[in-house]
C-alpha cells in the first residue's frame, strides 16, 4: 500500500509539473504579445508626431520641433521619447516610410516573396525604435530597410548586431554566392539554400598577423566562433574543427563541420588563402559524397559545402560547377574592415550615426534601449 501511495504521488507531481510548464509557456506568450503590442503603438506614436510636425514645420518655422519638445516634456514628465533630438528623428522617420505605413500588403512591395502576407504596419512594429533609427538612417530604400527589420525580427538581433550587418552590407551579399544549387538540389530547398549563403563573408573579427596560413584563419574562426555564427547566419550550429572522416583505410578531415538546424543537413566549409583553383570543388565534393554515406541519416537532406576563397574568376567558377553533381557554393572571404567598392555607397557610417545618436538626451536615449 506504501509503494502505491508513493507511485500516485510521483504520478500527481509529475502531471502537476507537466500542466505548471504549460501555464509558464502561455504566460511567456502572453508578455511576448503585450511587449510587442506595446511597442507597435509607441513606433506609430512616433510616426504620428513626425507626420505632424512635418506638416506644420513649414507654416511655423524650423523651431517648432524645439518648441513641441520643450511642451510635451512640460506636459508629460514621466514620459520619454520627447526630446528636440527624438521628435527630429521622428520627422525623419516619418518622411522615409511616408508612401508605405498604411495597411499595404508587403506583397506589394518589390521583394514581397521573403515577407509573405503581412503588413508593413505590423512588420515595423516588431522591433525597437533603437534599431529602427539605425536603420532608416543606413538604408536607401523601403525595400531595404523592410529586409533589416525583417532579420531583425526574425534573429532577435542587438543593436550591436544589426550595426554590423548594416555597416557590412548584408542586404548585397546574401543569396549571392556562386553555386550549383539550382541543379543539385530540387526546389524550394535550392532556393533557402542560396538565400543562406553570402557572398562575400566578412571575417573583420580576426585577429592575424602579417604572415598568415588557412590553419590560421581557421583556428581563429572557431576561437571566435560566435562571431562567426553571426556572420554565417541563423541555423547555424557548430560541430567541430578537422573533423575527422573515414573513407576506406584513410582518414581525412574536414576544416570545418557545421550543421543547419533549419534546413536539416550538414555544412562543409572549406577554406583556401588563395584564389579559387577549378581542382578545390572536385575535393568538396568527395567530402561531401562521404559525410552523406557516413554521418547523413535518411530523414536529413544532402550536406552541403562552402568553399571560401580569397578571391575568385566567376568564368572559372561557372565551369567548375558545370557538372559538379553535389551543392557546392564558392565565396570570397574579406579579413579587413574594408569593403569592396561595389559595397560601398554614398550612405552615412555607422560612426556618423553613433555621433549623430549620441547627440539625444538622456531620456530619448533610454527610450531607444
Amino acid at each position: 500500500m506504501l509503494l502505491r501511495f508513493w507511485d500516485m504521488r510521483f504520478n500527481l507531481d509529475h502531471t502537476y509539473l507537466t500542466w505548471l510548464e504549460e501555464l509558464k509557456v502561455k504566460i511567456h506568450s502572453a508578455q511576448s504579445k503585450a511587449a510587442i503590442a506595446v511597442n507597435q503603438e509607441l513606433i506609430f506614436l512616433y510616426w504620428e508626431l513626425g507626420k505632424r510636425i512635418n506638416e506644420k514645420e513649414n507654416t511655423w518655422g524650423s523651431k517648432l520641433i524645439e518648441q513641441v519638445s520643450n511642451d510635451l516634456r512640460d506636459a508629460f514628465p514621466d514620459m520619454k521619447g520627447f526630446s528636440r533630438s527624438n521628435l527630429y528623428y521622428c520627422k525623419k522617420f516619418f518622411l522615409f516610410y511616408r508612401n508605405t505605413i498604411v495597411q499595404q500588403p508587403v506583397g506589394q512591395l518589390q521583394d514581397a516573396e521573403i515577407l509573405n502576407n503581412t503588413t508593413i504596419q505590423q512588420l515595423v512594429g516588431q522591433i525597437p525604435w533603437g534599431h529602427h533609427i539605425l536603420i532608416f538612417l543606413n538604408t536607401e530604400t523601403v525595400e531595404n530597410a523592410l529586409f533589416y527589420i525583417q532579420k531583425t525580427a526574425e534573429s532577435q538581433w542587438s543593436r550591436e548586431t544589426l550595426k554590423d550587418n548594416l555597416k557590412n552590407k548584408l542586404h548585397l551579399r546574401i543569396g549571392k554566392a556562386s553555386s550549383s544549387f539550382d541543379t543539385a538540389l530540387p526546389k524550394p530547398l535550392s532556393n533557402l539554400v542560396q538565400q543562406a549563403i553570402k557572398d562575400p563573408y566578412v571575417f573583420d573579427f580576426l585577429q592575424l598577423d602579417t604572415a598568415y596560413r588557412e590553419r590560421n584563419i581557421e583556428q581563429q574562426l572557431v576561437k571566435h566562433v560566435n562571431r562567426f555564427l553571426l556572420e554565417l547566419g541563423k541555423g547555424f550550429a557548430f560541430v567541430g574543427q578537422q573533423y575527422p572522416i573515414q573513407v576506406s583505410d584513410k582518414e581525412y578531415f574536414l576544416d570545418l563541420l557545421f550543421y543547419h538546424i533549419h534546413l536539416k543537413c550538414y555544412v562543409v566549409i572549406e577554406l583556401k588563402n588563395t584564389a579559387f583553383q577549378p581542382e578545390y570543388t572536385g575535393k568538396l565534393n568527395f567530402y561531401l559524397s562521404a559525410v552523406d554515406s557516413l554521418l547523413k541519416t535518411e530523414n536529413e537532406n544532402p550536406s552541403i559545402g562552402l568553399l571560401l576563397c580569397k578571391e575568385k574568376d566567376s568564368i572559372e567558377v561557372e565551369f567548375a560547377l558545370r557538372d559538379i553533381q553535389k551543392p557546392i557554393g564558392i565565396s570570397e572571404y574579406i579579413l579587413t574592415k574594408k569593403l569592396p567598392d561595389n559595397l560601398k555607397s554614398s550612405l552615412p557610417t555607422i560612426e556618423e550615426i553613433e555621433n549623430q545618436l549620441n547627440i539625444m538626451d538622456e531620456n530619448s536615449t533610454d527610450e531607444a534601449k
